[in-house]
């Protein structure tokens, strides 16, 4: 389990972090969000110990970040926005190296390079050279580095910087297999409408404060508590427009620009939105196609922030 407790980071004047506290299971892939400057990186750094607190604490397990920062170390893979790779070092070796520095035994070490290897579909690329790795191969060997010790904490910085779609892909089926096998994953990534997919936790930051925190659904519930319907029509979509201004569960309706269509916002239940469509076509109303109107995390993030920096 991972704990914070009213972590905070200030530089003289400047709080780039404010009273930070949440914690997250085994299992969570929890997605950061927060646009440039807004503390996500200097979080990751205090929780990978790289970096100490002005003041409050995190703990990995019962282990302190500050108190026992060496086993919190020995718990946790940090992978960077900017990570360091060797050249003329071929892909086993680099790992290799990093399983060493873990004191993984030299019975063992071969078996976890095989293992974290297959595990990041690289089990072909073993014996190449890392220079002649695509990015987005470059990018999953690193990760595999950050796996050799069998971390129960993953702290990955923007991981899919530079990525294409098909390497994003990858990197999204890897993370959810992570998470899969029992691993708290933090993911910091500036591209949101992903992190909804394999996240079942995220966090919002701005000028160092949180402004939300929890599963997606419950953060799209608060800032919008009541469901938008489009109803789209062959034509009359004036006449739609006022029946659905008297139908009681309807708070607002306005006409769709250009399109013989109605967006609605409804506070009724399934229930409510059958009897809503049986109204309309009792009432001669060409209905096409009803569907919700989905919230993404792009648009709770526009909502929840400013701007602000720090």
């Amino acid at each position: 389990m991972l704990e914070l407790k009213n972590l905070s980071k200030s530089y003289g004047g400047l709080t780039a972090v404010k009273d930070l506290s949440f914690s997250l299971n085994p299992g969570d892939v929890f997605g950061f969000i927060g646009s440039n400057g807004a503390g996500k990186t200097t979080t990751i750094r205090m929780l990978a110990t790289l970096l100490e607190p002005t003041s409050g604490t995190a703990t990995l397990n019962g282990a302190d970040i500050i108190g026992d920062p060496m086993a919190v170390r020995a718990m946790l893979g940090y992978m960077p926005d900017f990570f360091g790779l060797y050249d003329d070092v071929k892909v086993w070796e680099y790992l290799d190296f990093f399983a060493t520095i873990y004191r993984i035994a030299p019975k063992q070490r071969q078996a976890v390079i095989s293992s974290v290897l297959e595990l990041t579909n690289l089990t072909g690329k073993r014996d190449a050279f890392i220079q002649s790795l695509s990015r987005g191969m470059q990018q999953r060997l690193c990760l595999a580095r950050c796996l050799v010790h069998d971390p129960a904490l993953l702290l990955l910085d923007e991981p899919a910087s530079g990525l294409d779609p098909r390497a994003r892909a990858e990197l999204k089926e890897l993370i959810l297999e992570l998470g899969r096998m029992g691993k708290i994953v933090i993911v910091s990534s500036h591209i949101l409408p992903e992190l909804s997919d394999f996240c079942n936790t995220v966090g919002i930051l701005e000028a160092g404060d949180l402004l939300a925190f929890g599963p997606v659904s419950e953060i799209v519930q608060q800032i919008r508590p009541q469901r938008v319907l489009r109803i789209e029509l062959l034509d009359r979509a004036s006449d739609a427009l006022s029946l659905l201004e008297s139908h009681s569960p309807v708070s607002a309706a306005s006409l769709v620009d250009g399109k013989p269509e109605v967006r609605v916002e409804f506070s009724g239940d399934l229930e409510a939105q059958v009897e809503l469509l049986a109204m309309m076509v009792k009432n001669g109303l060409p209905v096409v196609s009803l569907q919700e109107e989905e919230t993404n995390l792009e648009d709770v993030f526009m909502k929840l922030t400013t701007g602000a920096v720090n």
